[in-house]
């Protein structure tokens, strides 16, 4: 006999929003989440405890490529990595589902279209109450259903940075964002980016879909429940779920939603004498196509503009993101980041205190991000049950011309001094692609449903199942594809 109907691995944006959407079905659900809840402390909006001290990053070493270790930015609490993003909700682009010829090369396109998807992001729209304005950016594609709220407004050095890009022929646009700003202010007046959400001012996984979820009895959430190992039966049914203790659940339905490099690693370590290359990986792509988004901080100063923003981020520039390359390729978006301090800039340079400080009061702080490709080289391995993470940075030219694009643009708009400092491949920029989604078994690890072509009872929902990247923040993607995976599984799983 089952424990539950479904059981639910991970609690962030893939997890929650399945199991919200799954909930009113009557079905028991189980969700399990390694970490535990954010609580409001003294650190939550400190930047030296967050950015200096890393005081919420795990305590876990994985290895690069080259067999060296780091420690990841990636976080395990109730909610996941959405617990720490930027809120951004934005829809991929319609030509994104399709072939694109990048200076890097051409994505592979998906086995769905946008049309396909379309209905599911307006529902994820709306279970994340985002704020946004249609009509703003000419990429954007068509929408069958308005933004539930209107977008968070600019202050006003932003106000003022839109009016000079518009005046030099660009069209910033308004961020989808899934923020309740009067309430994220009203613990304490900093950015959201990158700071934990401890009061609901963010629409996170936890906030939004987790919180909808378990207003029905039959959805339970377990903290500390640190999933080992999958197990699976006759014709690949996944009959267990065992847990670090030893203790083995069951259901009808398993939904692995662990993200990128967990799911990946998961379904690897979970290898058997029949499925001696792990479960779901027959097609040997499971942790193979690993993707996160080339990104570099911009920062365009003028001496005597002050910059006393708050919150920073509501503006994003998409003139650049079909086109702009020299043969009219793809370079990416650019958006804002929260605002960053003088603390923040020396946790990541060696300036001077003095210097840090004058440049954060008079900086506006961009991020700029581009599209990395899949490459089945790209991948997520153990090496004695440790992670190893070989990421093959590609589209690197893309990213620089847009940064170039960008820099010439600020000038343009008035700013004579513009910086820009690439992330490193220890950060975490939207990691995805680990468990590809496609229509050929042989080449992909889930169908367009998001089920394993190798077991028919387990669905995978987070970012790992995206066939390329974008060049825009994937949770809002990753939600929608939950949501129509939901939809499959209450049709015929759970019928």
């Amino acid at each position: 006999m089952s424990d539950s109907d479904v059981i639910v691995i991970g609690s962030g944006m893939g997890g929650a929003t399945v199991a919200a959407a799954l909930a009113a079905s009557g079905q028991k659900i189980l969700i399990l989440e390694r970490g535990a809840h954010l609580t409001p402390s003294a650190h939550d909006r400190n930047d030296t405890a967050i950015f200096a001290d890393g005081y919420f990053r795990p305590d876990e070493e994985w290895l690069d490529g080259e067999g060296r270790a780091f420690n990841p930015g990636n976080y395990y609490f109730v909610g996941g990595n959405s617990k720490f993003y930027g809120a951004v909700l934005v829809r991929y682009r319609r030509e994104d589902f399709s072939p694109l010829v990048h200076m890097g090369g051409v994505t592979p396109g998906w086995p769905l279209s946008y049309d396909d998807l379309e209905p599911f992001y307006g529902q994820a729209e709306r279970l994340y109450a985002v704020r946004g304005q249609i009509g703003e950016d000419p990429t954007e594609p068509a929408h069958s259903t308005a933004y539930p709220h209107p977008p968070v407004p600019d202050e006003p050095p932003i106000a003022a940075l839109r009016s000079r890009l518009s005046r030099i022929g660009l069209h910033p646009a308004s961020l989808p964002l899934g923020v309740d700003l009067d309430r994220w202010l009203a613990r304490a007046r900093t950015p959201w980016d990158a700071f934990p959400d401890t009061t609901g001012g963010k629409m996170d996984a936890e906030t939004a879909a987790l919180k909808a979820a378990l207003q029905h009895r039959t959805v339970q959430l377990r903290t500390g429940a640190m999933v080992t190992r999958l197990l699976s039966g006759p014709g690949g049914r996944i009959t267990g779920v065992e847990l670090g203790s030893g203790e083995v659940l069951t259901a009808g339905v398993v939904v692995l939603a662990a993200g990128a490099i967990q799911t990946a690693a998961l379904l690897l370590r979970s290898a058997s004498s029949e499925f001696p290359k792990g479960l779901a990986n027959s097609s040997d792509q499971v942790g193979r196509n690993f993707m996160n988004h080339n990104c570099s901080a911009v920062l365009a100063l003028h001496p005597l503009w002050k910059n006393d923003c708050v919150y920073q981020k509501t503006l994003m520039i998409n003139d650049f993101y079909l086109a702009g390359g020299p043969r009219g390729e793809p370079l990416g978006n650019i958006q804002l980041l929260g605002k960053i301090s003088g603390t923040i800039l020396r946790a990541s340079t060696r300036l001077p205190r003095i210097v840090a400080n004058w440049v954060a009061r008079h900086s506006v702080d961009l991020y700029a991000m581009s599209e990395d490709l899949p490459n089945p080289e790209s991948r997520v391995t153990l090496k004695d049950g440790q992670i190893v993470l070989d990421w093959k940075r590609s589209n690197w030219d893309a990213h620089l011309a847009l940064v170039q694009k960008l820099k010439e643009t600020l000038r343009l708009a008035g700013y004579p001094v513009v910086l820009s400092r690439a992330f490193d491949r220890r950060t975490p920029s939207h990691q995805c692609g680990t468990a590809r989604m496609g229509r050929d078994a042989g080449s992909s690890v889930v169908d367009p449903f998001c089920r394993s072509h190798d077991h028919p009872n387990l669905f995978i929902t987070d970012a790992s199942v995206l066939p390329t990247s974008a060049a825009v923040n994937p949770a809002l993607t990753v939600a929608a594809l939950a949501i129509r995976a939901a939809d499959h599984i209450a049709q015929t799983r759970l019928a």
